[in-house]
């Protein structure tokens, strides 16, 4: 499936010194001119602070956001009306829920009916969430502890005895209006642990049974710390903040600067604290959490800041974020709800009414039917002390490329065209493309495609950076794969348009 290899990645190793891949050229955190050409190294450091600075999905799209506004791009509200505000040329972006966003940018040569590049990914990750009770009594070991529920795969063997930190989204009450907002809060030390026992106390040794309810809620501090009266539950029965831990919750009140009394609710989770760093001799492999889906996903936003506009550019380029991948998908701001193909009606009805085009469902079958979706979700990089789990020819390597990810039971979206528009993006800008698909005794998995390519109708791959230990609270990827996949992903924005124009109808 390889058609030609980046020179950025041929030598690579023999001209990084052991210190060279922290020395970053410049960052693509703000983009350069639209001339500027970039090198996969340049990602590296902007990668693993994005990653460590925002732990959840709302951090991400906050993140998103401010990247976007410096880049020129404008929001359009969900609750607002777009007509006359989306314009040919123009660049915009707009929010569900807080935990997902869609940004695009309008060619500006477009046409009613002309179709729309898509990179997609999800910024949720598997982790646990705070209960809606959480406040646990404290018992004879003198431990405060937190009432967590695991999210997806949350709190699987690999969470045991880490440093967590605790983040997401608090509901705050203005005393003086009554209104209602939300803010993000990130507290900045390891709040919480779920921690081990003895060898000498357990069988099997340090986790017992693991029971997810009994065994594995996490440690806070301890009651001894705190005086009688710091103990007691804060406002009155019924209110939100009296079922929480009160320690807690005057930590997340001084965070923010506020009243424990503007506390309406929250969405809190528990997150590995440990930064993501470069690892390796040559510091060539990266180490973080979170990786299953933002590494993707930061490169999708990444390739669409980086892309190239030309005045004759005729096609949208589309980076769509969703959150609720690992539990399938199915709430509104999940890639199963109606987030991508809504934006993207409102987004040609609007573009037609500035035509004077009638609008109708004949125009977006026309446009989807122009339109390609890479579906880019993490996959598998080969493991070099599990290769009989692999099948032969199908073991993706780290800093290499991304891999098209294929699956004859439909877990996948990919077929033999949407493989080879991959290709021949990977031979336009000189990259490499690497296919993976499960032996036929193992579990493929599934990620996002099939759902959005069956809802909107446009063709389709599944295809993603490779990582090692999916799902683990702690993975490794490449040091060159978030640049190789921005890179990627930015030549198929570029390039799309061009493809399409090379198939027949």
């Amino acid at each position: 499936m390889t058609r030609s290899e980046p020179s950025s990645v041929a030598g690579s190793y023999a001209s990084v010194g052991a210190t060279s891949a922290l020395r970053q050229p410049t960052t693509p955190e703000t983009p350069a001119p639209q001339h500027k050409e970039y090198s996969p190294e340049q990602f590296t450091q902007p990668f693993c602070e994005f990653m460590t600075q925002n732990p959840t999905p709302f951090h991400v799209v906050d993140y998103c956001k401010t990247k976007l506004r410096d880049a020129g791009f404008q929001e359009l509200p969900s609750r607002e009306s777009w007509s006359g505000k989306v314009h040919p040329g123009g660049k915009y972006w707009t929010t569900r829920n807080g935990s997902a966003i869609i940004a695009f940018a309008v060619g500006k040569a477009y046409k009613p009916g002309n179709g729309v590049g898509m990179v997609a990914g999800h910024i949720d990750a598997n982790t646990a969430k705070l209960k809606p009770v959480s406040s646990k009594p404290v018992n004879e070991a003198g431990c405060i502890q937190l009432g967590v529920a695991p999210y997806a795969s949350g709190l699987n063997p690999t969470w045991w005895d880490r440093d967590l930190g605790i983040a997401g989204r608090v509901v705050v009450r203005d005393p003086d209006t009554g209104k209602t907002a939300t803010r993000l809060v990130r507290l900045d030390w390891p709040v919480a642990k779920v921690a081990t026992v003895a060898a000498h106390l357990s069988n099997p040794a340090f986790f017992g049974d693991g029971n997810l309810e009994t065994r594995m809620t996490p440690i806070i501090g301890l009651a001894s710390a705190y005086s009688a009266s710091e103990r007691q539950p804060l406002g009155a029965p019924g209110d939100f903040v009296h079922s929480q831990p009160p320690e807690l919750v005057q930590l997340v009140a001084g965070d923010l600067g506020i009243s424990y009394t503007q506390i309406a609710n929250w969405d809190l989770e528990l997150f590995d604290f440990q930064p993501a760093q470069v690892f390796g001799m040559r510091k060539e492999l990266i180490t973080a959490g979170r990786l299953d889906d933002k590494l993707c996903s930061w490169a999708a936003v990444m390739g669409l800041l980086t892309a190239r506009h030309r005045d004759d550019d005729g096609y949208v380029k589309l980076v769509s974020l969703f959150d609720d991948e690992e539990i399938g998908g199915k709430l509104r701001q999940g890639h199963a709800g109606t987030f991508l193909p809504t934006t993207i009606e409102r987004m040609v009805e609007a573009l037609a009414h500035a035509d004077k085009t009638s609008y109708g469902p004949g125009l977006v079958g026309q446009t989807y039917a122009r339109s390609f979706l890479i579906a880019s979700d993490v996959s598998h990089a080969g493991h070099p002390n599990f290769l009989d789990n692999y099948m032969q020819g199908h073991v993706p390597t780290l800093n290499t490329g991304i891999a098209i990810k294929h699956d004859p039971k439909g877990g996948f979206s990919t077929d033999g065209v949407s493989a080879a528009v991959l290709m021949r993006v990977a031979e336009l800008i000189g990259a490499k493309v690497q296919p993976y698909q499960a032996r036929n005794d193992v579990r493929a998995g599934g990620s996002i495609g099939p759902v959005l390519s069956s809802m909107m109708g446009c063709r389709s791959t599944d295809a993603g950076i490779v990582q090692l230990s999916m799902h683990s609270v702690r993975a490794s990827t490449g040091a060159l794969d978030p640049g190789l996949g921005a890179l990627f992903y930015k030549g198929f924005l570029e390039n799309w348009e061009k493809i399409d124009g090379e198939y027949a109808p």
